[in-house]
């Protein structure tokens, strides 16, 4: 069975938020199986942890960008949650 990137920081590829979400459903339908050791049990707990924060905060994200434009009314905002510069909307 392969694995893929495990959302760490690290350096590892990021995972969209679909691919998140399979592999967390992935991870869920393993551990109902009950095929697995302890040790590999918690190992794949952790991982799917980390994908549900991981997924709670794209959505936060993607939240307060809609939030944005549905507060800016009838102006074009542009939403930068990530821009380090202290501006989150810039009217255009």
């Amino acid at each position: 069975m392969s694995q893929k990137a495990k959302p760490k920081d690290g350096g590892e590829e990021p995972l969209s938020f679909e691919d998140a979400m399979t592999r967390l459903e992935r991870i869920v339908a393993d551990l109902e199986g009950g095929r697995f050791t302890l040790e590999e049990s918690l190992s794949k707990f952790e991982e799917g942890i980390a994908l549900g924060n991981r997924c709670r905060t794209m959505l936060e994200r993607a939240d307060l960008r809609v939030r944005t434009l549905v507060e800016a009314g009838d102006r074009l905002v542009i939403s930068e949650p990530d821009d380090d510069s202290g501006e989150d909307a810039r009217d255009r």
